[in-house]
């Protein structure tokens, strides 16, 4: 897929017209930001958009996420035991204070 930023009022104005336009283009709309299938046409919509309006655009290739091929098992147990902790009030930090949970500072520095 591409993704598709704006970061301008003109350019989000350009977004939605287009989108309106190429609906079947279209896979997900995000207000300033819209998910465009990766065909030629949807680059060349997302390139249009870049020509028009500059660095107001910013376009990323994206791929969905396998969580069980990208993630570590203990981040993904993690996940799963916070959601469906006691009291939802908790902050992770807390939550995984002595406990083999990965601590959030360290999650925050590593790379998938």
């Amino acid at each position: 897929m591409l993704l598709v930023v704006t970061y301008s009022r003109g350019a989000r104005t350009t977004l939605r017209n287009v989108c309106r336009s190429h609906e079947s283009t279209v896979i997900r709309r995000f207000g300033r930001a819209t998910l465009f299938a990766e065909t030629e046409l949807g680059a060349f919509l997302a390139l249009r958009l870049r020509a028009k309006h500059g660095d107001d655009v910013q376009i990323e290739r994206t791929r969905p996420l396998n969580e069980f091929a990208a993630v570590p098992e203990p981040i993904r147990e993690a996940a799963a035991a916070y959601e469906d902790r006691e009291t939802p009030s908790t902050p992770y930090a807390k939550f995984a204070a002595g406990t083999d949970h990965p601590d959030p500072e360290t999650m925050r520095d590593a790379d998938l």
